[in-house]
């Protein structure tokens, strides 16, 4: 045998027993109206949440509250007619000047404000981290109470990158002094629809 193959066997001669998983049952959160938590708890981390009801609704605050003369990207065909679609094997670097990126996410987590991304909504893994706005798309009934229960939906997933994104970046120094658009988006817009 070799020195590898000692050393893992000694390894796996020296496990311990085997324990069960702990019971998260306690942390089980039951929101009456889990869309209203999430509004609440989004607009307390900075973010603007608009209840648009339709995709056409969306087009039409898109329209209204952010300039069409910038560059607007959307990973959605059915908003082509207020951004230019994205192409997700176009380089990463012509993303630089994106002023708004609109995304559809697959859920809201109602406990902390956040929504779950992956790399197949968001086009390019930088998009919503490179722009200057973010808008995202949520669907009423996608939101769960908490994230135990947004890691129970997306465990049996099959997904490659993906992140939770809560608000507009910013961060604050000892002084107190907060800085939006630190790392990421000047602002997030979530859209609810049904």
């Amino acid at each position: 045998m070799s020195t590898r193959e000692n050393i893992l066997a000694a390894v796996k001669k020296n496990q311990p027993a085997l324990s069960a998983l702990p019971d998260i049952s306690v942390f089980k959160v039951h929101e009456e109206d889990v869309v209203k938590k999430y509004s609440d708890v989004f607009a307390g981390i900075g973010g603007l949440l608009v209840s648009a009801g339709s995709l056409e609704n969306v087009k039409d605050l898109i329209r209204k509250d952010f300039d069409q003369n910038k560059r607007i990207l959307t990973t959605l065909p059915d908003l082509t007619d207020v951004a230019e679609l994205s192409d997700p094997d176009a380089d990463p670097h012509t993303l630089e000047d994106v002023e708004l990126a609109i995304i559809e996410a697959h859920l809201g987590v109602a406990e902390n404000g956040a929504v779950w991304l992956t790399e197949d909504v968001m086009g390019h893994r930088v998009l919503p981290y490179i722009t200057q706005h973010l808008a995202v798309i949520v669907r009423e009934e996608s939101i769960v109470s908490t994230m135990h229960d947004a890691y129970s939906k997306i465990a049996s997933e099959d997904y490659g990158f993906g992140g939770f994104i809560g608000g507009p970046s910013k961060t604050a120094d000892i002084e107190q002094a907060l800085v939006l658009g630190a790392h990421g988006p000047l602002s997030m817009t979530v859209y609810l629809i049904k």
